[in-house]
């Protein structure tokens, strides 16, 4: 019974870890690494395993920092099960086929640049997505399942996304017994649209997410009062307001943080672009899970037939309706992807607008080191976009506490509820927010708690310190 850690581990994306017991192997998450310069390549490095030797795969959730690289796992070998939530099999399809055609984007731009680079080949194709979509199979909340030999898998809500999952695993080899957590990536508490996330019972060992383990965010509320002051502001300088978004959930929720205030804010007067087939396709899944939903988001569903509801919503499907956008000079709120400006259409708005002192862009979450997204938040006078030189004239705005991951309080408040006081492995984050967290857990809880390194491993039928593999 042995966990060995992969991606994530020291990080923020790349989720991906590998569970053995009985002779077969689990993975946990098999996601692309995302906003570090050497990402790309680092993708497309073979994996530390051999695809074809996995058996089955546990999702924890969607977003492709944890889903991205199951169709190179596919197309490398693997032909196994990938159990997920049902809600989560649904955006995952969505997630992975979009995701294959970025790749195809970012591999014909490199093969007009030099036709011998490597990444002039796409890192997989559409196929692969399909065939990978084809391998998911959907469980509820609290349906227990035995995903290989002496491996049972149960889900729980983590709050973060739609259908995002808190997996508990339960281990039996010959007379052994053991159980290991697995939070995913857990939301706040008091999220709009979403449940609070869901503790867990007895563990032996927790695998948890630390992406904000060192800070809290700002209250919801002081955030969303923000959110309008910068929709007056950009409304008195007659601007456009750039909101590069993540389709799954952030897309969602400020919509629905739009439509709420639709009247106070003096939205009438604007133009809104969901800018993106994507978080279009996401938005049409959200509406199909109502049970899912929290008690506000349930009372209006009640009241309203399509989500969301604004008169002056438009749906931007085409590459024509985006282009069209260019041409609105005032007054108009583009929310596209990608969240992280590592593609996608907000690209070619920023190129348009970037320029101009009246255009806003608003950052609602994470933007990694080196990034396109935190050279703009960190005051450059130029950038980079498809290979040009961009000047940047317009105002950056930050909203940090719309993220959908739980800040420390949160982190700690969800673990203390659980029955049991686990060893702690924090993964998903960088280092400096890891020890900041496990400093807290060993000195309130009184926890074990670790931050292991990629390759690293430990025995759960007696947690403690990550080791390394001979």
């Amino acid at each position: 019974m042995r966990l060995t850690f992969f991606g994530a581990a020291g990080e923020v994306t790349g989720s991906c870890h590998i569970l053995e017991c009985n002779g077969h192997r689990v993975l946990l998450d098999c996601g692309l690494i995302q906003g570090g310069r050497d990402s790309e390549t680092r993708n497309r490095e073979p994996f530390p395993f051999d695809a074809a030797s996995i058996d089955a795969v546990v999702l924890s959730h969607a977003h492709i920092d944890h889903s991205g690289r199951l169709p190179l796992l596919v197309r490398r070998g693997f032909r196994g099960p990938i159990w997920a939530h049902n809600a989560t099999c649904d955006l995952a399809e969505i997630l992975l086929e979009d995701s294959a055609n970025l790749a195809a984007s970012r591999a014909r731009r490199a093969a007009r640049r030099d036709a011998q680079d490597p990444q002039a080949e796409p890192l997989y194709e559409r196929e692969d997505a399909a065939r990978a979509a084809r391998l998911l199979k959907g469980l509820r909340y609290g349906q227990a399942q035995e995903v290989a030999p002496g491996i049972s898998v149960t889900f729980a809500d983590a709050g973060h996304i739609m259908g995002s999952c808190v997996v508990t695993l339960k281990l039996s080899e010959g007379s052994q017994r053991a159980s290991l957590v697995f939070s995913g990536d857990l939301g706040q508490y008091d999220t709009p649209i979403l449940n609070d996330p869901v503790t867990f019972g007895n563990a032996d060992a927790l695998l948890l997410e630390h992406t904000y383990g060192g800070r809290n965010h700002r209250e919801r509320q002081d955030t969303v009062d923000e959110l309008g002051a910068i929709i007056r502001e950009a409304d008195r300088d007659g601007g456009v307001l750039l909101v590069p978004a993540f389709a799954v959930g952030r897309s969602q929720e400020i919509l629905y943080q739009l439509g709420k205030h639709f009247d106070e804010w003096g939205l009438k007067r604007w133009k809104v672009y969901l800018d993106s087939p994507l978080a279009i396709k996401t938005c049409r899944i959200y509406w199909d899970y109502p049970h899912l939903y929290d008690e506000e988001a349930t009372r209006l569903k009640r009241t309203i037939d399509p989500m969301p509801v604004l008169d002056n919503l438009h749906m931007s499907r085409s590459a024509d309706q985006s282009r069209a956008i260019n041409r609105v000079r005032d007054r108009a709120i583009v929310i596209a992807g990608s969240g992280m400006l590592n593609g996608g259409r907000m690209l070619h708005h920023l190129k348009q607008r970037l320029g101009r002192p009246e255009t806003r862009v608003l950052f609602t979450g994470y933007q990694p080191g080196h990034s396109l997204g935190r050279r703009l938040i960190d005051g450059v006078d130029e950038v980079r976009i498809h290979g040009r030189p961009v000047k940047v004239a317009a105002q950056m705005h930050t909203l940090g506490g719309l993220s959908a991951h739980g800040g420390q309080d949160d982190l700690l408040r969800w673990y203390r509820a659980a029955e049991s006081r686990p060893t702690v492995y924090l993964v998903h984050g960088n280092p400096d927010q890891g020890e900041a967290l496990a400093a807290r857990l060993r000195s309130e809880a009184g926890t074990r708690a670790y931050l292991p390194e990629p390759g690293a491993s430990i025995d759960l039928r007696a947690p403690g310190a990550p080791e390394r593999l001979p």
